[in-house]
């Protein structure tokens, strides 16, 4: 019997995920950015500047970040904003169309001298070990089918003293905010894109992959077992989201 996974709320086999999330983002890549602004109330960019800002990149020596599932160019752009001509980004993204996107973005604000962009799969990132000083992924975490080999391969290519940083969706813990978060995203948010996008079940999918996605705190677990130290997070808005940290040291 195959190996199974989820696939939202549905149950698949797990060598059929990647092809279906795949899917979901050749489907919204051209109005990706326009929907995370309608969608989180234009939220998710504060949420990018405070996640951005924990990268520190060096300012008087070379320093390499490599941003995952980063394929717009949201993250790589305010990490290259903040460093210098010496801060080397690579932009690692399993799907061609968004990459795309973040090419044509990045040439519109004249990053691309300083951006790589590189299709490639998480699990199999086809770098050296101890290659970047940080690693950051927004966003993308939990649309990776085998997550604990993700971590292993965060944590072979970056170099003793390099940071990962991981900016998810998590769970709401308010009382009463925590529900109609909810109601929210299950009954606002595919119903937006279709309006938008004509798509609807992409992003029913993007919800219910949110609500599958371990709590913070078993997140952070997983991050430590991957061999992360100092492994930990901060809630955002209440929860909504997290920023997860670990070094390898």
């Amino acid at each position: 019997m195959s190996e199974q996974t989820h696939f939202g709320f549905s149950r698949i086999d797990l060598k059929d995920k990647q092809a279906r999330v795949d899917d979901v983002f050749h489907k919204v890549a051209s109005r990706y950015d326009l929907m995370n602004d309608l969608m989180s109330a234009g939220l998710h960019r504060l949420w990018k500047d405070i996640f951005a800002s924990k990268v520190r990149p060096s300012r008087g020596a070379p320093y390499r970040c490599l941003d995952v599932a980063g394929g717009t160019g949201d993250i790589a752009f305010r990490i290259a904003e903040a460093g210098t001509r010496a801060t080397e980004i690579v932009v690692l993204d399993i799907n061609a169309d968004m990459l795309e996107v973040g090419r044509a973005r990045a040439a519109k604000r004249r990053f691309e001298a300083r951006l790589e962009f590189v299709q490639a799969n998480a699990e199999d990132l086809p770098f050296e070990d101890n290659s970047f000083d940080a690693y950051t992924i927004a966003f993308g975490i939990r649309n990776v089918p085998r997550i604990e080999r993700a971590l292993s391969e965060a944590r072979r290519v970056l170099k003793r003293g390099g940071r990962f940083l991981c900016l998810e969706f998590s769970h709401v813990d308010l009382p009463l905010f925590d529900r109609l978060y909810k109601a929210y995203s299950f009954a606002a948010i595919p119903r937006l894109g279709k309006l938008v996008t004509g798509d609807e079940e992409s992003y029913r999918y993007l919800v219910e992959s949110i609500e599958r996605f371990p709590e913070a705190e078993a997140f952070r677990q997983m991050i430590a077992r991957a061999g992360f130290d100092r492994a930990d997070f901060t809630r955002l808005t209440g929860g909504a989201v997290a920023i997860h940290s670990g070094w390898k040291l």
